[in-house]
């Protein structure tokens, strides 16, 4: 067996300067985009005590975050925060330009419904009302919208959850799920009917209705668990008088994770990838069974578009009966997937950054599974081969094969076994030299990468997979297990899903993470 190694992608800052780490190049250099020289506009919901301890946190985060006692290795893998100026080069007042407090004894009546459907609309419907109310009253421009959940809402507002019948309140139940999908497309001559259905109509998961509700808005959220920035607070403690969630030592990580996504969602870039060729587009295709249809076979599909530049793309594709039950497996008909490629090339021709206004010069389509004839052909359909050269690969999780390597350590991130010309396992996890470290619990598994459609160089396709692994604005963390062109691809099928969407316009990734 032949193994190669793929060189670390390196990523671009300011000043066109270029390192491995995205914490190391933004303390060293700052951000690539200059970002608005107001800094981070921020509007915070939650409740009272929701709005000081976000005060608080912002205004720690200001300064340097640095955990105490840790060693030299930990430090290498969990660098110090320098403070949110210091990093991005622009500003962020803690105290927030708009604040709307949700009062807990509003927030309660809702929160503890016996009925889940119930009990998650209505707790979404406090938030979401009042952002958009806020929107449209409000002169006040807010970049990014904090929202501030109380960890019962986090505890009670999913869908497996369960509130213990001593705090349970029951309501009148006129309908049953059953009966309220029926009412989608037979609605009763009765309105107040038609409305008792509108909860039912959601998925009961607070975070993927919340999103889902606000797309089209221009409102970007980051949803932030209380005990995430104040987990020592007395609120937070188990009976030991211990903190609930082990978060001492990861408080320098969530400072760089939550500023990064806020940068990113506030428009601006925080780096991109240094030698990603240009006139590449990549698209994943995301998937979503939609149990709301009662049709085994009814899914959801959307198209994640990143470009060379960094930027990223969401388009929500048709449902229909895309699911195969027998197989696993989800394919789209010709139309659909010609028209789901069709509307990405649009917008990639009318990129900003796309002088020529010319179709991309490749377009890679990622999925997990191998692209049928049918859909494949709706696929061609959409792109003219003379100006673009369209490749379909396959990119999943290899079970079976695992590599060890003798000492103490994992094998090394970037390792890959090129089987053929057209296939290849690549280990996207692994011990990587730069932080010493091997950020994983298990044996580190490959992806196994198949170019099933179209002809492209399997090792230039590894390079981009990899180089794509670090494109996740969500976070700030040295590299990804998988390239971001799947890696959201579930939490963007749940957001589609998660209710009826008023708009199939096309939105920027921002308003998905």
């Amino acid at each position: 067996m032949k193994l190669i190694h793929f060189p670390e992608p390196a990523l671009l800052f300011r000043h066109d300067q270029a390192v491995e780490d995205p914490r190391d190049g933004l303390s060293l250099f700052g951000p690539l985009d200059k970002g608005s020289p107001y800094g981070i506009r921020a509007g915070v919901i939650g409740t009272k005590d929701g709005l000081r301890r976000f005060r608080d946190w912002a205004a720690k985060i200001q300064g340097a975050v640095i955990q105490p006692d840790s060693d030299e290795l930990f430090q290498l893998s969990h660098p110090p925060y320098p403070g949110f100026e210091a990093a991005f080069r622009v500003p962020w007042n803690p105290v927030p330009v708009l604040e709307i407090e949700i009062q807990r004894e509003v927030l309660n009546k809702s929160l503890y419904l016996a009925n889940k459907h119930q009990r998650v609309y209505g707790t979404v419907d406090l938030y979401a009302d009042r952002i958009l109310r806020a929107l449209k009253d409000e002169d006040l421009k807010v970049d990014v919208w904090f929202v501030l959940v109380h960890d019962d809402v986090y505890k009670y507002c999913r869908p497996e959850s369960h509130i213990p019948a001593a705090q349970s309140i029951q309501l009148e139940q006129r309908l049953t799920a059953k009966d309220a999908r029926r009412l989608q497309t037979e609605p009763s001559l009765f309105d107040e009917i038609n409305v008792a259905a509108t909860p039912y109509l959601y998925e009961p998961n607070f975070h993927n209705q919340l999103k889902a509700r606000l797309l089209g808005h221009d409102a970007p959220t980051q949803i932030i668990r209380e005990s995430t920035i104040a987990h020592r607070e007395s609120e937070f403690l188990n009976t030991r008088g211990n903190p609930t969630r082990k978060l001492d030592s990861l408080q320098s990580r969530i400072a760089w994770n939550i500023s990064n996504a806020v940068f990113y969602k506030a428009g601006g870039r925080p780096w991109k990838i240094a030698q990603i060729r240009k006139g590449v587009c990549y698209i994943g295709l995301a998937f979503k069974q939609d149990g709301r249809s009662g049709d085994p076979r009814s899914a959801c599909c959307a198209a994640q578009m990143f470009l060379d530049s960094g930027d990223g793309v969401v388009f929500k594709g048709a449902v229909g009966p895309w699911y195969s039950p027998r197989r696993g497996e989800f394919h789209l008909g010709r139309q659909s997937a010609q028209k789901l490629v069709s509307l990405a090339i649009e917008t990639f021709s009318k990129d900003p950054n796309n002088k020529e206004k010319s179709p991309p010069a490749e377009l890679f389509l990622h999925g997990r599974t191998i692209f049928n004839d049918e859909e494949w052909a709706g696929f061609q359909d959409a792109v003219d081969p003379k100006k673009t050269n369209l490749v379909g690969v396959r990119i999943k999780t290899e079970k079976v094969m695992k590599l060890y390597r003798r000492g103490s350590h994992p094998i090394l991130r970037g390792l890959a076994h090129v089987q053929d010309a057209r296939t290849a396992y690549l280990w996207t996890s692994g011990f990587v030299p730069r932080i010493q470290t091997y950020d994983g619990k298990e044996v580190p598994r490959p992806l196994l990468i198949d170019v099933c459609r179209g002809e492209a160089n399997i090792k230039a396709v590894l390079t981009d997979i990899m180089a794509l692994t670090k494109l996740n604005y969500n976070s700030c963390r040295f590299g990804g297990g998988s390239p971001v062109t799947l890696h959201f691809a579930d939490a963007v099928g749940e957001i589609l899903t998660a209710g009826p969407l008023d708009s199939d316009a096309p939105l920027s990734f921002k308003y998905y993470i």
